[in-house]
């Protein structure tokens, strides 16, 4: 069966972020992570204390730099490191850990103002929450996007208020709908997380959450499968009392059916997450990330499927 998919690149069937950087760009790009040395509203006490429940105590800093390093420093060695692995000149500094507009504006200009004068930057991106973005902030980064190209990724993992309850998401559906609005009036691009294999979820909450995004106004998602880290609220629960968690086989039909769902130009900015192997308790399955991504390529030419075939019978 020839692709009728638009976007792949060799025997991909879904619009990767490789491809859509590369279309932009002309070029690849590769991603620098930064720490801000900023926190979250749901560990210092504004929404919760110890993160939502799934999130490790580093809040996603497990593979930077400590944020005393200044920025630059970060930046320069992150580039070494890229540069071990691709040919390229242009890179997308991004904030990763914790919360990175949780700061009073004059703090967030120290840290996101000088990537506008280190010209291999090419595109800036901003991890996230949705209830951690008012009007003056998107503005200033409004600001930014006039000089150099910026994403917003937010943490939505679900589209259920009562699983985001269970995982002290700390925000209702509502506040992600409205930030989203309030992001696009300004021209800003929305990569959005989700998490499947959550626990009380089933495969058709799942797909509903994928089935709901496609309907949204965001450029882009990420795929995560539910990851149990020994140093999160999860992990000390599950120590304690083991639950089942997805298998690849299971985590893979679900990513099949809501690949199908997603609309075409949506880019696919992530299959999966990124455990580190020190602190996972499991599924161990998540570790071998290429034999996941060739293994996903193999279903999707097997059920001869492709990024937005429901969606397109859908809409």
């Amino acid at each position: 069966m020839k692709n009728p998919f638009p976007y792949a690149l060799a025997n991909k069937r879904y619009h990767t972020l490789d491809y859509a950087l590369k279309y932009r760009f002309g070029t690849k790009l590769a991603k620098i992570p930064l720490h801000g040395g900023f926190t979250c509203p749901n560990r210092d006490g504004s929404k919760g204390i110890g993160g939502c429940t799934f999130c490790s105590a580093s809040g996603a800093s497990d593979y930077l730099l400590e944020p005393s390093i200044p920025l630059i420093k970060q930046y320069e060695y992150g580039k070494t490191i890229a540069r071990r692995k691709w040919k390229t000149n242009h890179f997308i500094a991004f904030f990763q850990a914790y919360t990175n507009t949780y700061a009073p504006l004059e703090e967030l200009h120290k840290r996101f103002d000088p990537l506008l004068e280190w010209p291999d930057v090419a595109m800036i991106a901003i991890a996230t929450r949705p209830d951690c973005l008012p009007d003056n902030v998107i503005d200033y980064l409004a600001e930014i996007n006039q000089t150099k190209p910026i994403w917003i990724e937010l943490g939505l993992q679900t589209y259920y208020d009562e699983t985001a309850t269970r995982i002290h998401r700390g925000y209702e559906l509502s506040v992600f709908i409205d930030t989203v609005h309030r992001l696009r009036q300004r021209n800003l691009e929305v990569v959005v997380h989700i998490i499947n294999g959550l626990p009380g979820e089933s495969k058709s909450m799942m797909l509903h959450t994928a089935s709901f995004l496609a309907k949204q106004d965001i450029q882009g998602i990420k795929f995560h499968a539910l990851t149990i880290a020994k140093h999160s609220i999860l992990g000390a629960i599950y120590q304690q009392d083991p639950f089942p968690l997805l298998t690849q086989t299971e985590y893979l039909d679900i990513l099949v059916n809501q690949l199908e769902l997603l609309p075409p130009s949506m880019i696919i900015h992530r299959i999966n997450g990124d455990p580190v192997a020190n602190d996972l308790l499991g599924p161990l399955w998540c570790l071998d990330k290429r034999n996941f991504s060739n293994q996903l390529d193999r279903e999707m030419v097997r059920r001869m499927t492709y990024q937005g075939r429901r969606y397109q019978n859908e809409h």
